[in-house]
């Protein structure tokens, strides 16, 4: 792994427009991520059938590999794409793993199916092993996803969020207690520019968000965030 962390989670909702615009919209966006240099792309459209979210992360994963093919210099890393709690999905369009609930199947569960996945005449398209991130909202979680073979956690909320003010943040104490597990921990929730450096501090290995990225010029966003980690 490399400096901060960056992981930008899609929602297509949030574009004011038909279907077929807001499908576009978002592409754009994996696109610019990808290109920016952000880490982990995750594929959060929920609300879609298993037939239109299939076709939405094989588009993804194609953008995300021509983008990654197109890039002025070797990197690090490559950008990543997650597909959220689908492993059938994932392993379907060639994505790099999967993004879990709280209350989802276990990394362990996800990685037996992968491994299944190469056996008899159908070819796995996806790489292996898989890439798992698991969302958790305290250490204890944290703590039980990495004991559960997790690659990563976002953990979070962090801060309070403007979309959910009632929601309790979980603050920066439990994000360091977070970040004592042996896996990395990325701050989610409520995390703009103006606080991103507290979740590094904090031990945070990175910064996972919706409208930070998304909202912005991503080239923008991202060259702030890895100025934060210098």
């Amino acid at each position: 792994m490399h400096g901060c962390l960056l992981y930008y989670i899609t929602d297509r909702t949030a574009f004011a427009s038909d279907e077929p615009t807001r499908c576009r919209r978002l592409l754009e966006k994996v696109k610019e991520a990808a290109r920016a240099g952000v880490d982990y792309i995750q594929l959060r459209e929920r609300n879609l059938s298993t037939r239109e979210l299939e076709c939405l992360a094989r588009e993804a994963v194609h953008i995300v590999r021509e983008a990654t093919n197109l890039a002025p210099a070797p990197r690090p890393l490559a950008p990543v794409l997650l597909i959220n709690s689908r492993t059938d999905v994932a392993l379907a369009t060639g994505a790099d793993g999967v993004h879990l609930r709280s209350d989802d199947v276990s990394p362990q569960t996800v990685r037996t199916v992968w491994r299944a996945s190469g056996a008899g005449t159908a070819a796995r398209v996806s790489p292996q092993p898989p890439l798992i991130g698991v969302s958790c909202h305290s250490p204890r979680e944290v703590a039980q996803a990495a004991e559960a073979m997790a690659s990563f956690a976002i953990f979070g909320p962090v801060f309070e969020k403007k979309d959910a003010p009632g929601t309790k943040p979980a603050g920066l104490v439990q994000l360091r207690e977070a970040c004592n597990a042996k896996i990395p921990v990325l701050a989610l929730g409520g995390v703009a520019l103006e606080n991103a450096r507290e979740c590094l501090e904090a031990g945070a290995a990175g910064i996972a968000a919706i409208r930070l990225f998304q909202e912005n010029e991503m080239g923008k966003v991202v060259d702030a965030l890895r100025l934060l980690d210098r």
